[in-house]
């Protein structure tokens, strides 16, 4: 991991190293925005119809700032929505999922810290369409994906 690089990550583009990084995850646009040790930022843009399933960060706390839509968001068991210019706070341990039932697109900047493993994780899941592969690459990443419900 390394440290801040100070600069200017512009709009429509993420910073990996190089401009113009975007990774497909899941159907889902992400540009990562800012990664060091400290923390990782990346904006994510998200059809309707998608979703990130419920799963626990056991080594950091997760921010969201919606920017455009609505999600809904389950934190904690319990269901929520957030529209643009709410902020949700996911500490660390807290179980926490969203999905875009709005029929609209939706465009979120998320910030997490410590940054630890989750822009590797990114990195390998790009274009990835294995669920199976996504979760065992998740858990070798610190991130936890809950079973389905029954």
């Amino acid at each position: 991991m390394t440290a801040e690089i100070p600069g200017i990550t512009r709009a429509g583009t993420g910073f990996d190293g190089v401009d113009g990084t975007v990774w497909n995850i899941l159907g889902q646009t992400y540009y990562p925005k800012q990664s060091c040790e400290a923390s990782f930022a990346f904006e994510a843009v998200s059809p309707p119809g998608t979703f990130v399933p419920p799963h626990i960060h056991p080594t950091q706390d997760e921010y969201i700032l919606m920017l455009e839509g609505t999600w809904k968001l389950v934190l904690d068991g319990q269901e929520h929505h957030a529209k643009a210019g709410d902020l949700v706070r996911m500490p660390r341990g807290i179980m926490h999922g969203y999905f875009n039932e709005s029929g609209a697109p939706a465009r979120a900047f998320f910030w997490v810290t410590p940054g630890r493993k989750l822009h590797d994780l990114f990195r390998a899941l790009h274009n990835l369409a294995d669920v199976d592969e996504v979760v065992r690459l998740s858990k070798l990443h610190e991130v936890d994906f809950l079973p389905p419900p029954a």
